[in-house]
C-alpha cells in the first residue's frame, strides 16, 4: 500500500486566497474586499505572522500549467 503524504495548508492560506480572489473579480467590490483585508488582518495577528513568501513551484504540487504567449 502506497502511503501518501499531504502538505500542510498555510497559515492563512483561506483568508489570503479570498482576499486575492476578491481584488481579482470582474466585478470588484471594495466594501466586500476590505472586510477580507481585515480578516487577514485578524489572522494574522492571531497567529502572529512575521513574513509571508511564496513556495517555488515544483512539477509534483504544481496543478496549474504555465501559461505561455503564442509566438506569431
Amino acid at each position: 500500500m502506497e502511503k501518501t503524504t499531504t502538505t500542510p495548508q498555510p497559515v492563512c492560506a483561506q483568508e489570503s486566497l479570498a482576499l486575492l480572489n476578491c481584488v481579482a473579480a470582474v466585478r470588484y467590490d471594495r466594501d466586500r474586499c476590505l472586510a477580507l483585508v481585515d480578516a487577514l488582518r485578524d489572522c494574522i495577528t492571531q497567529k502572529r505572522v512575521k513574513k509571508f513568501s511564496l513556495a517555488e513551484p515544483s512539477s509534483s504540487t504544481s496543478t496549474e500549467a504555465p501559461k505561455s504567449d503564442p509566438k506569431p
